[in-house]
């Protein structure tokens, strides 16, 4: 990362830009045809907080006279948008953010309708129902102001606490093999996974001929350090952190982004979660801010989810060096699509592709400092 970034200030970053005239009479065509009525739409938007690795486009419709509401379309993105992600599987986001509605009591948007014929945007899309609330931002991230930066201690461990309690809910979920025929496969889910984020950093990284010694430094290390009994597979929410929950208050409304839902132990969901947070506050830190060192505490996440769970965690330092090279290629791949669209320029260091590096070499190192 360039010493003179500013990261509280909102990174600027290429996204594709769908004109909202055009897709509204579409959408409204399509919707007439999916509840056999004219319907209308209107008020098309797109959040500014949306990431990259799909388009979201909030819209209100009305049919048949009196129904209506308020929804939510999320878009596979298109090739020529350089996405973060080698494929964007909107069949599997919908069966599981179906499932884990009917299955347990996680506030999951309900899912209306799944499109996946290609012809109607240019690109598979579901629909979702939309639910008001508001969420810790992740550009400018949420360490340097904002409302959970404002909040007291005692609400941001509110904060902090549900966060848990959406995972654990999420992890009692049972029958998943049958419910989630979807996310299984051969060998274990956590083998499985790993060799999709090889796969997948070839995809990013590789097969651009970016080669960046950290990422291969990190996998050897996980594989080293690979866990001799890991817990048993449940279902994983995948990107789970408090900037994925939508809050009126301090009450979670909804929980988001299942795009990276998958099979694997319980400790896969608390290092991404637990790691995620370090990455922002590492940033204040780097930046001599204070950030929110109360926020999302190590033993504090651990002592929350055992307590809720009767699950003695293990093997939680190889899932957070995991989280942190899985955030890596994230980082990465980000870097060169910035490259790519020329706001950004290749780093004399390939290392410096990765935006926490100091942050992962220490964790190799065993250096890596917790509060």
């Amino acid at each position: 990362m360039s010493e003179d970034l500013d990261p509280a200030v909102r990174m600027a970053l290429t996204v594709n830009e769908r004109d909202l005239d055009e897709l509204a009479g579409k959408l409204a065509r399509w919707l007439s045809d999916k509840v056999g009525a004219e319907a209308t739409t209107s008020n098309l938007s797109k959040p500014s907080s949306g990431g990259m690795s799909s388009t979201t486009i909030l819209f209100d419709a009305s049919w048949s006279g009196a129904e209506q509401g308020s929804f939510v379309v999320r878009m596979a993105p298109e090739d020529s948008s350089f996405p973060v992600f080698e494929s964007y599987d909107l069949a599997m986001q919908y069966q599981v953010m179906a499932g884990v509605g009917a299955a347990s009591a996680v506030a999951v948007p309900p899912v209306r309708w799944l499109e996946l014929d290609e012809s109607v945007f240019g690109s598979p899309f579901l629909v979702m129902e939309q639910v008001r609330g508001r969420a810790p931002t992740d550009n400018p991230p949420y360490v340097f102001f904002g409302w959970l930066f404002d909040a007291t201690p005692a609400e941001r461990a509110l904060i902090a606490d549900a966060t848990v309690e959406v995972i654990a809910a999420v992890h009692a979920i049972d029958d998943v093999a049958q419910r989630f025929p979807l996310l299984d496969g051969p060998d274990t889910a956590l083998r499985r996974h790993f060799q999709a984020q090889r796969d997948w950093y070839k995809w990013a990284l590789l097969d651009h001929d970016v080669e960046v010694p950290l990422i291969e430094r990190a996998f050897d290390w996980l594989e080293a350090h690979w866990p001799a009994d890991p817990s048993p597979e449940v279902l994983n929410w995948g990107d789970a952190r408090p900037g994925n929950i939508l809050f009126d208050g301090f009450v979670p409304t909804a929980v988001l982004d299942w795009e990276m839902a998958t099979f694997a132990p319980r400790e896969l969901d608390l290092g991404w979660t637990i790691f995620i947070h370090r990455f922002f506050q590492d940033l204040a830190t780097r930046f001599d801010q204070p950030g929110l060192p109360d926020f999302m505490r190590r033993d504090a996440v651990v002592a929350k989810y055992e307590a809720l769970t009767g699950h003695s965690v293990r093997d939680l330092d190889f899932y957070i060096v995991y989280a942190a090279l899985r955030h890596a290629i994230v980082m990465a791949r980000i870097k060169c699509r910035m490259i790519h669209f020329g706001e950004d320029t290749v780093p004399d260091d390939l290392d410096d592709y990765v935006m926490h590096r100091l942050s992962l070499e220490a964790l190799l190192d065993g250096t890596y400092e917790w509060d």
